[in-house]
């Protein structure tokens, strides 16, 4: 049913609802009118017969009563009339004649108890009222009863019952209605076609509206409104297809450049304002990331964050996030659920070449073929995507799940999240270069080994974890015996190779956990990060034993040079590794000053007795 049909039923029914209403008040007033009019013409009756009665009683002439009474009886509408004297009238002058006796229950009631009685008897063909009214004896007013009748006040003395035709009154009722049934027909034909002249333009503009409006929500804004109204109507279809008109233009545009968008996303839908919604969201949740990013410092806070997006916006449980270096091929976890170390055999790590997703730079799945990555260690369904930052890093996101049904459904959250990879990608490379800038400034140019500045940032870092872990630190301090002469004799390129030979064989020799040093001129510094006092001694040894071994042609001449080393221990020798520094720095002076080539601990002695410190 059409909008127009409906409003149209409505208003029969609101219409043939008020004619019923009226039809109805007019049926009940009818009825009570009739039914009080005969009452009325009963009241009336009754007191002319009552003072009739009274009269011929007066008069002597009771006898001639029944004349009377069949006179009153003859007004018209009165059916019948007929009176009956009480026990105490009929104890003082008798039963009277013999209709005057009572007839009926409702005659004997009245008489008993005094009271007014209505009755009602309708058929489909007539309709009678039926009155019985008491006299009742009174020495009040005019005439007095008490006067003539051997009784007392409010005693019954006999009571008079007529009947009336009121059907002449029901039929001009029916009439009545019948007539403004008929007039309200009419009324109601004219009022609909009324209805249907004015309001049907309007209810064609609505669905009119209507139907723009649904083309409208699946992205169709061609359609144009049409209407013949030439008032306020014609001008909410003007402004409509004004509106629609722009929108067309708008939206046409907005879903020309999100098509570069929706080509890279997840997001698709049969309704097209909806899809791009849901875009413009992503795009917006990807700025804010982009923007949120952009303000942390380092790439491991970039991290942090998009492993939180992969939680809490993508709902992963279980992943992997990798980094590979792909200047040296080795690749880092940055992060993994659970307590697993990696989601690969440890060869993947050590060379990259062996994650099929960095080697072959695609995504790969393991639904496509069975044992696919044969580095896997997932027994389950897993996805691996590589995503290149620049030329010398790049990143592996590894997920997976129990069930093809659930990698399926993760698989097609891919496009979205490598809008959050392209989002970070100029971040993490601005932050890798700021690394690189700064990882230069802390190290040595002619070694690579860190400068004394890194030294001071790590101990200052570390020093008050190294305490609350309980970690100790072995500080070996390193000097080459007689350098000045390599340089005197050879120059300072014969200089530097000797120093670059040195911190050759210091990274051979130390743990990736150690911290080799260069911390000036020829002296350089070890961390040795939580090891003995025997191991520390047996690292000095290797290392002024391989330094030793070393031979350097310059010139025609072979050279070998030695190493003066000394070994102090925090906390064993004090609570502060800068006192250790300082300790060790003695231990080397001593090995200095008795005879060189000779790796020396710290003793308290050479604290007390020296002057160095």
């Amino acid at each position: 049913m059409n909008t127009n049909r409906k409003i149209l039923f409505i208003v029969a029914l609101m219409l043939i609802g008020l004619a019923v209403a009226t039809i109805t008040n007019v049926a009940i007033n009818f009825r009570d009118y009739g039914y009080n009019n005969a009452i009325e013409k009963s009241k009336m009756t009754a007191e002319i017969v009552r003072d009739g009665l009274t009269a011929h009683m007066v008069n002597g002439i009771m006898d001639k009563r029944e004349f009377f009474l069949s006179n009153i009886a003859n007004i018209k509408d009165v059916q019948a009339l007929w009176i009956v004297r009480a026990d105490n009238v009929i104890k003082q002058y008798g039963e009277g004649m013999q209709n005057e006796k009572p007839r009926d229950a409702i005659d004997q009631k009245v008489l008993n108890e005094g009271i007014t009685v209505r009755k009602i008897n309708e058929t489909s063909d007539k309709a009678i009222l039926r009155v019985t009214i008491p006299y009742i004896a009174s020495a009040y007013g005019s005439p007095n009863c008490l006067t003539c009748h051997n009784t007392k006040e409010g005693d019954v003395l006999g009571a008079i019952s007529m009947e009336f035709d009121i059907n002449d009154i029901r039929q001009t009722g029916a009439m009545t209605i019948a007539k403004i049934f008929a007039i309200n027909v009419i009324f109601i034909i004219i009022a609909l076609w009324v209805t249907n002249y004015y309001f049907k333009p309007y209810m064609k503009l609505f669905e009119n509206l209507q139907q723009g409006i649904k083309r409208a929500r699946t992205g169709d804004f061609t359609f144009r409104f049409t209407t013949t109204l030439k008032d306020a109507g014609s001008e909410v279809a003007e402004q409509m297809n004004t509106l629609f008109e722009k929108m067309e233009d708008t939206f046409g545009s907005i879903k020309r450049d999100l098509n570069t968008f929706v080509s890279r996303s997840n997001i698709s839908c049969a309704d097209p304002l909806n899809t791009a919604g849901t875009i413009i969201k992503e795009l917006s949740d990807v700025y804010k990331f982009k923007k949120t990013i952009e303000l942390d410092t380092t790439k491991d806070a970039i991290y942090e964050r998009f492993i939180y997006v992969l939680k809490e916006k993508f709902d992963f449980a279980h992943f992997a996030l990798y980094e590979v270096d792909k200047n040296i091929k080795e690749r880092k976890l940055i992060f993994i659920t659970g307590n697993k170390n990696s989601f690969c055999l440890p060869i993947t790590d050590s060379n990259a070449m062996e994650c099929r997703a960095y080697r072959t730079a695609s995504d790969v799945y393991s639904t496509d073929f069975p044992n696919l990555c044969s580095n896997c260690t997932e027994n389950i369904e897993y996805t691996c995507i590589p995503f290149n930052i620049n030329e010398d890093l790049s990143l592996i996101l590894s997920y997976s799940a129990k069930h093809t049904t659930t990698i399926e459904k993760m698989n097609t959250l891919l496009p979205s999240i490598k809008n959050y990879f392209e989002a970070a990608k100029a971040v993490i490379e601005s932050r890798t270069l700021m690394d690189k800038l700064r990882d230069s400034s802390l190290r040595d140019g002619a070694t690579r080994l860190y400068n004394r500045r890194f030294l001071e940032e790590f101990i200052d870092k570390s020093a008050e974890q190294a305490i609350r872990s309980n970690i100790s630190y072995a500080v070996l301090m390193i000097d080459i015996d007689y350098f000045k002469m390599v340089n005197d004799t050879y120059g300072h390129d014969a200089g530097d190779i000797v120093i670059k030979a040195l911190a050759e064989i210091l990274q051979l020799n130390v743990r990736k956990s150690d911290l080799p040093v260069r911390y000036g001129g020829e002296e350089f510094l070890i961390l040795l990060h939580n090891t003995t006092q025997d191991g520390a001694l047996a690292v000095a040894e290797k290392i002024r034993i391989h330094f030793n071994e070393k031979k350097f042609l310059f010139g025609n001449d072979t050279v070998q040079k030695s190493l003066s080393i000394g070994i102090s221990h925090f906390p064993l020798h004090a609570d502060s590794i800068w006192k250790v520094i300082k300790f060790a720095d003695l231990a080397l002076y001593e090995g200095k000053h008795t005879g060189r080539n000779r790796v020396i601990e710290f003793e308290s002695r050479m604290f007390n007795g020296g002057d160095h410190f």
